[in-house]
Formats: C-alpha cells, sequence, structure tokens
C-alpha cells in the first residue's frame, strides 16, 4: 500500500488517519512542499473484538516513515480523543507540540506518568494567537466546547486556507472560556477558505446542542433535592460540566469529593491554569465514608462503564473506599457513546438492583452535547464559506450524512474520507487520490500491541472456545509414566465433564502410545494436539487453544 507523494509534493493534502471511520481517535495530517503537519494525535475506545483492552490508538507507521519532514503536531484542545495517543506515540514521532496554556497543563500530567525518558518539546501559544510552522501558516480561533481553550485553526498555505474545527460548538453561556470568536470566523468567510474539515458528531440531530449554563441550573436544583449521598459521574475532561457540579455541590451544602486519577488530574491542570480557584479544597475518597451522607457529593471516572473506572467498582461494590447505600443517588451527566451502552447499562442495573436512584439525562436536563447540532452547522457554514466541505470526527453515516448538508448549503465540493485516505485539496481537484496504511494499534497495560496481531486472536479464540492444558510425562523409552493430565478452563467442568475428560484423556494416553518410540518432542506434542483437537470438535463443537506440556524422565 504506497502512494508517492512526490508526483503531489507542491499540492496540497490532507490525510486522516483517526477520527475519519469513527467517532474518537482523532489524528490528521497535512502535506504541501514535501513538509507535514499534525493536526491532534487521541485515543478511542475499543469494542468487544478486543478483549482485555479499553483503548486504542491509530496506527502511525505511515507517517513515522516521513518523521524527518513532520514539522509539528498542534492540539485543539485537551480531550483524551484528542492528545490522549500523545504519551504512547510521542516516541515515534519526536516533533515539537503546539498547544494553548490549559492544554500544555493537561499534557504535562499526563506525560509525567511516562516514566523516564526524553520528553516532548512543548511550545505553548497564547489562545488566540498565530505561528508559522514552515509552510503551514496557522492562526488559533476560539470556539466553544466542553473544556477551556478549544482551538480552531485556520492553515494558510500557497495554496489555500483550510479551517479545521476540532471539536465545537455555539454556546452562548459557556460557563468556562468566551463564547466563540465569530468575528474571526465571518473573517476568514470572505472568500479566503479552500476547505473546512468540520465535525460530524451530532449532523442528524435537529436544532442546536444547548447551553452549558442552563444544565448548571437544572443540576443544582436536582442535588439540593437529593437526601443521601450523591455520586455524580461524567467526562474527567469536561472541565465545564465539573465545574458545574461543584458548584452546584456547594450550593447544595455538600463537600465534594474526587474518585478517579483522570478526575484529579483534570482538576489540578484547571487549578494551574486559573480555570478553578487555587484554593478549591476537596476530601480524597479515603474520607467518603466519613462524612454524614446528607454532606457529601462524589465525583468520579466511570461514565462510559470503563472497566477500572471509580463508578464501575462502586457499582460492583470492590471499590476499596466507597460504598453506596439503599437511597443514594447515582447522575449521569453524560450520554452514551456508541458501543459503550452494555457497560453503561450494566453499571445501572447493578446499582438498581442494589436499591440506588439513577438519574440520567433521559430523566432531566442534565447533559447537554459539546459537538454542532445541524442549526450550528449551518450557522458554521454560513460564516466560513469554504469551497469545500470534508467531513470528520464521525463514522461513515456521519460523513455522509455531514457531505449531503454541506452540498445543501451550497458547498461546491464534498470529500467522504476516511482514516488513511490521501485527499486532495484544490479548487479544480477535490477528491481522494490514494490510501496509505491506517489502522489501529491497542493499549495493553502500558504496552502497544498490533489488534491483528496473534495476541488478540488468542484471546479470541480464549474468550469463544476456552482452552485445554495436556500434560504428558514420557521415559527414555517414549512410554507413558502417568496418565496423562488434561485442564479444560472455561470448557469443561471438572465436575460436570469427568466423563468427557476420562474419554479424552484415554485418547491421548493412545496416541501417545501409537507415536513412534524415537520421535521427537515436537512431533509427540503435535499428534496430542491433533487427537485433542479432533476429540474436542466432534464432542463440542469446539476448537480451543491448546497448548501441550511434554517432560521426560
Amino acid at each position: 500500500m504506497t502512494f508517492d507523494f512526490t508526483k503531489y509534493r507542491d499540492e496540497l493534502l490532507f490525510v486522516p488517519l483517526g477520527g475519519s471511520n469513527e467517532i474518537g481517535m482523532n489524528l490528521n495530517l497535512y502535506t504541501i512542499n514535501g513538509k507535514w503537519l499534525m493536526v491532534d494525535c487521541g485515543i478511542g475506545f475499543a469494542g468487544d473484538a478486543l478483549p482485555g483492552i479499553e483503548v486504542v490508538v491509530p496506527d502511525i507507521s505511515f507517517i513515522i516513515e516521513h518523521k524527518k519532514d513532520l514539522l509539528g503536531l498542534v492540539l485543539t484542545h485537551a480531550h483524551e480523543d484528542h492528545l490522549g495517543a500523545v504519551p504512547y506515540l510521542w516516541r515515534e514521532l519526536e516533533c515539537p507540540i503546539y498547544a494553548t496554556p490549559f492544554t500544555s497543563c493537561f499534557l504535562k500530567h499526563k506525560l509525567s506518568e511516562m516514566g523516564p525518558g526524553t520528553k516532548p518539546k512543548l511550545i505553548e501559544m497564547d489562545v488566540g494567537s498565530s505561528v508559522t510552522i514552515g509552510p503551514f501558516a496557522l492562526e488559533l480561533l476560539e470556539l466553544t466546547h466542553s473544556i477551556p481553550e478549544m482551538q480552531a485553526v485556520a492553515i494558510t498555505t500557497s495554496k489555500g486556507v483550510i479551517m479545521h474545527t476540532g471539536d465545537w460548538k455555539f454556546d452562548s453561556d459557556p460557563l468556562i472560556g468566551p463564547v466563540s470568536n465569530y468575528e474571526a470566523l465571518t473573517k476568514y468567510g470572505d472568500g479566503k477558505v479552500l476547505a473546512m474539515v468540520c465535525d460530524s458528531t451530532n449532523v442528524f440531530v435537529e436544532g442546536e446542542s444547548g447551553s452549558e449554563g442552563k444544565v448548571r441550573t437544572h443540576l443544582t436544583e436536582m442535588i439540593k433535592e437529593c437526601k443521601q449521598r450523591v455520586v455524580v459521574t461524567t467526562f474527567a475532561s469536561n472541565l465545564a460540566r465539573v465545574a458545574t457540579i461543584i458548584q452546584a455541590a456547594q450550593e447544595a451544602g455538600r463537600i465534594v469529593a474526587l474518585a478517579g486519577r483522570s478526575m484529579h488530574r483534570v482538576v489540578e491542570a484547571a487549578k494551574e491554569s486559573g480555570y478553578l480557584q487555587e484554593d478549591m479544597e476537596f476530601i480524597s475518597d479515603r474520607e467518603v465514608m466519613n462524612i454524614p451522607k446528607q454532606d457529601v457529593l462524589i465525583l468520579c471516572t466511570g461514565s462510559q462503564g470503563e472497566p477500572r473506572a471509580a463508578l464501575t467498582r462502586i457499582s460492583r461494590g470492590d471499590h476499596p473506599q466507597i460504598r453506596l447505600t439503599p437511597g443514594d443517588t447515582v447522575i449521569f451527566s453524560s450520554r452514551k457513546i456508541p458501543g459503550n451502552e452494555l457497560k453503561i447499562n450494566g453499571i445501572m442495573n447493578r446499582l438498581v438492583q442494589n436499591k440506588i436512584e439513577v438519574i440520567t439525562e433521559r430523566d432531566d436536563f442534565i447533559h447537554v452535547s459539546g459537538h454542532p447540532c445541524r442549526e450550528e452547522l449551518k450557522r458554521m457554514y454560513a460564516m466560513v464559506r469554504p469551497q469545500i466541505a470534508v467531513p470528520t470526527h464521525g463514522e461513515p453515516r456521519h460523513l455522509h450524512e455531514h457531505a449531503k448538508l454541506a452540498k445543501s448549503l451550497g458547498v461546491k465540493k464534498t470529500v467522504e474520507a476516511y482514516n488513511g485516505a490521501v485527499v486532495w485539496l484544490d479548487t479544480e481537484e477535490a477528491s481522494v487520490i490514494g490510501k496509505v496504511q491506517a489502522g489501529y494499534v491497542a493499549i495493553d497495560g502500558s504496552s502497544l500491541i498490533p489488534t491483528d496481531g496473534e495476541i488478540i486472536k488468542t484471546r479470541r479464540k480464549l474468550r469463544d472456545d476456552g482452552a485445554v492444558f495436556a500434560s504428558i510425562v514420557i521415559g527414555k523409552n517414549g512410554d507413558l509414566m502417568h496418565p496423562p493430565i488434561i485442564a479444560a478452563p472455561g470448557l469443561l467442568d471438572i465436575k460436570e465433564d469427568q466423563e468427557l475428560i476420562d474419554e479424552v484423556t484415554a485418547e491421548v494416553a493412545h496416541a501417545v502410545s501409537h507415536t513412534k518410540t524415537r520421535a521427537g518432542d515436537a512431533d509427540i506434542k503435535e499428534q496430542v494436539r491433533l487427537c485433542l483437537r479432533k476429540a474436542l470438535k466432534q464432542a463440542l463443537d469446539k476448537k480451543p487453544v491448546i497448548e501441550v506440556h511434554l517432560a521426560r524422565v
């Protein structure tokens, strides 16, 4: 899978490696004159197809081949799906990182967990400032979102201007930070924008996304009405919502406890950047159970059902400090990201079974999206007026609907990109002209592993078909010194299936006894493996993972 970029050296090309097949995991590349610029580098949630994996990062093998010409990484904001992959991938990229003060501060907290080794060169840019990086002249434009300092990036090149919006919405009362910079957007819309690469998350939703200020009013009233312990979960990186919850708790006379590492991280970054008061105090989760129920609010992670998040552990009853009791209330101030529904529903069901009151956005106005709905998209296109629309931050169905909307608004050309697509941006031509390597890499603990490698394939097989372990002890003459020992965790029950285990054991013993006396260890193990595979396929219609251990005495 190769594409000859030298043929288009002087042209303006866009290459997404993440975020153009899914919502999340954003990584976008621009190239002209042989130089590259990266915008965002985020993580995405893993699905059931990746057992034991919570998040994935983009496959960056393509841009690593060009990293000597990669001039920098620009971060639009501090959400995990836009910068969360930096600690895992930067050592392969080794380029400068450009970010505003809050985003930089948040990233530093994450990078501190990288351990020893070279850290990135972080270049702080003021909100709304400009910088030239090789053939790319960048201006940051303030947009409202659910986190401070969300910056669209106007990228000026010799071929024209790209308006890269990042995540955004139009909110007249964002609570944290100013409203969107409508004047600058309109200025660029005066015939200057060649292409707009724009958020597609809520393209199917009519109307507008709603104001964070209205959410604060409703949450405050709701928390005041709760009689016992209150738990509120939201995205830790949604700082506007975190601030809302803290203020609502204070107005209700409750002390706030933080639960979850990422919640502590974002609060510390907000204090350092001036978005929360430096002297604002919280109690630790170790102190929660010592506070009267009516006097505490627990602000915790786990709104998406992450297996190790605070709320997930609380719902299972295995959190080391926090226990809920009947009559307590858990508020989900968030929406379910597609793919996480089963995990989130599992948490809710466990809570309800324990007589915990559960409140979601379906019950009251306690969440608004940070992304634009159709009316906001229409306003954006009316201001920016691009010649080309390149929808991003969405699944294929989102991108297709966004392209249709852009056409209906008079945009001349639209391109429905995908991860790995090479998109030519030109007044005469706007289309996908090639493809490069793209995909996903799994974060497995502190390691990166391929999503199509043997580790993941084996985990799927273990999950679906179980495993069989056979232990064989052979003497010098090739005779069995002890009956084979067969264990089949996840496949056979040692009590219920003892008869089948005995039959399989006998067949293995027979296979070994009929193997040539001088057969090597590898040949004997292969005969045992084939015997087990045949027997279990016939008996159970299963193909488990089979491991044979052989010892000679």
